[in-house]
């Protein structure tokens, strides 16, 4: 029961935002006072981030977000483990789960493969990945969203808004996944404004802060006054573009 409550209340603010390992980097985390589970032990929750990191004032941080407010409200310890290459990932689900927690979440579709390896030999720990596939084990399960609708809503403002006719978007990686947040922006905005021009670019990277930025002023000049972004911490590329150019972006 506490394992679907904090896995409730991560998903959560998922939605509304979020030791040592030789490959992985640093587990960190504290521990909560005075809340004990029914074994009189302390609820142990961790998140392995992707390689954005834990600051990436994007989807690792909102994770990492939703564990401490799990440890504010239901008095859990969260911890985490960044991940600086795909590489990490089995070293860093592997490390969290022969540390003890209880349940441990892979944040992002990137860990499918690394989850299905290790979910099944560590079978006394809980996985969870978020916007992936979970593997047929009885101790892994998926978070997933239907990203295209709040998209959608994002696209019908933009459309609504726009003062040019066009707008843009910025995604990460290429993939199924993100092709649901560029087709529901894309179908809101026509809704709103039939003759929207929409610009769409990838940056082909969901770390490349640079060529967020790059790709989100070629839009400006392409005409785009507003720029969604689903790009993890190249999203943010798409901000400083539009502070660069003022008023009305």
């Amino acid at each position: 029961m506490r394992f679907w409550r904090v896995w409730l209340l991560f998903a959560g603010v998922i939605l509304l935002s979020g030791c040592g390992n030789q490959n992985g980097g640093t587990a960190h985390g504290g521990r909560a006072s005075g809340s004990t589970g029914a074994t009189g032990k302390t609820f142990k929750a961790a998140v392995v981030t992707d390689t954005g990191g834990i600051d990436d004032k994007s989807f690792n941080a909102s994770a990492w977000s939703g564990l401490k407010r799990a440890e504010k409200e239901l008095g859990i310890t969260p911890a985490y483990l960044e991940s600086h290459s795909q590489s990490d990932y089995v070293t860093n689900l592997s490390t969290l789960s022969d540390q003890g927690n209880n349940v441990v979440f892979a944040v992002g579709y990137l860990m499918e493969d690394a989850l299905s390896e290790v979910a099944p030999a560590k079978s006394n720990t809980k996985f969870v990945i978020i916007d992936g596939s979970a593997p047929t084990a009885p101790n892994a399960l998926s978070i997933k969203f239907r990203e295209e609708e709040g998209c959608f809503l994002a696209g019908y403002l933009a459309g609504r808004m726009t003062k040019t006719g066009a707008i843009g978007f910025l995604g990460g990686k290429e993939g199924a996944l993100i092709t649901k947040f560029e087709s529901g922006y894309y179908a809101g905005a026509r809704t709103a404004r039939p003759d929207v021009r929409m610009i769409p670019k990838y940056t082909g990277d969901f770390n490349d802060l640079s060529k967020g930025t790059e790709l989100s002023r070629e839009m400006i000049r392409q005409g785009a006054d507003i720029i969604f972004q689903a790009a993890g911490k190249s999203g943010l590329g798409a901000i400083h573009a539009a502070e660069e150019k003022g008023a009305g972006y």
